[in-house]
């Protein structure tokens, strides 16, 4: 028993060891997106999805991200995003939900395009 303890420890320390640089270069980053009308936080990873996307996301100058759905939403799907694009026909304000931009949308001031090449992976984290 001390024998599986011992290698049990010795294994942990090693992958402590080898794990703390690789996460250092790791090129995933932090950030924050708009749902619902609050900032949530997200990981970026360099994971392109084209034409994969399931749930909308909308690339909103002057706010930023803004996701359609997060984790608790039955038609969440962990950040799979399908890109639409936002374009401003009066002068921009935030939109800082779904809802707000497809308001925008139905009211003129917006133009929504999808940009199925843009689709990406990003979850929301809690």
């Amino acid at each position: 028993m001390r024998k599986l303890i011992a290698g049990v420890l010795l294994a942990a320390a090693t992958l402590a060891s080898t794990a703390s640089p690789a996460l250092a270069d790791s090129p995933v980053e932090r950030g924050m997106i708009w749902l619902d009308g609050v900032q949530v936080r997200t990981l970026l990873p360099p994971s392109a999805f084209p034409n994969e996307g399931r749930d909308a996301f909308y690339r909103v100058p002057g706010t930023g991200g803004v996701a359609a759905v997060g984790p608790g939403a039955g038609d969440y799907h962990g950040g799979a995003w399908m890109v639409f694009d936002v374009t401003w026909n009066v002068a921009p304000y935030p939109l800082t939900s779904a809802a707000a931009v497809l308001a925008a949308a139905s009211a003129g001031k917006v133009d929504v395009t999808r940009n199925a090449s843009a689709d990406f992976r990003c979850p929301i984290q809690p």
